[in-house]
């Protein structure tokens, strides 16, 4: 049952990844934009069991990795969505309260989309990877998140939905 519910939402990641690279990534806004892919995986995480939200990281970071703006190494984006996915999904787990609320859903993916960004940095770093100007560095983190504070509230209402007939209605599947 399970590995059936998570056959069909692959196609629906496949379809927003394809989104992301052919018409969202091409679109230049100040402050670096958003990523549609990384807010729509980081809100399906936090709807979703740890477990699950591990599983959904590492699809989605192996994803991110072959992403044509992904400036590191192969495994980067999915080392980094795996601990993002998981710990998303764990904060939100056991707490309908949290689940049911657009507003705690909304806080936790622009900080995880923060947190997420901020990691891949730090570790492109330690890798070795080519970095701007710590003003640019910043500019472009608090760019992102406020892009996605803007862009979250008109996708969760969208991925509960979608979220809900997958996994939480048996009948529909």
């Amino acid at each position: 049952m399970f590995l059936r519910k998570f056959a069909i939402s692959a196609p629906i990641f496949l379809f927003i990844y394809v989104v992301q690279e052919t018409f969202v990534s091409q679109i230049r806004l100040t402050g670096g934009g958003f990523s549609f892919f990384l807010i729509f995986t980081l809100v399906w995480c936090a709807l979703s069991e740890p477990e699950i939200g591990a599983m959904v990281g590492f699809g989605s970071g192996f994803l991110m990795d072959l992403s044509q703006s992904a400036s590191g190494p192969m495994g980067q984006w999915t080392l980094i969505m795996i601990l993002a996915g998981f710990t998303i999904a764990y904060l939100g787990f056991g707490d309908n309260n949290f689940r049911s609320s657009p507003i705690s859903l909304i806080i936790l993916t622009v900080i995880g989309v923060f947190i997420a960004r901020f990691v891949y940095f730090v570790v492109g770093l330690m890798l070795g990877n080519a970095a701007g100007s710590f003003q640019h560095v910043i500019a472009s983190l608090i760019g992102q998140s406020l892009w996605a504070l803007a862009v979250t509230p008109l996708l969760v209402p969208i991925i509960t939905k979608v979220h809900g007939l997958i996994y939480e209605s048996g009948a529909h599947i």
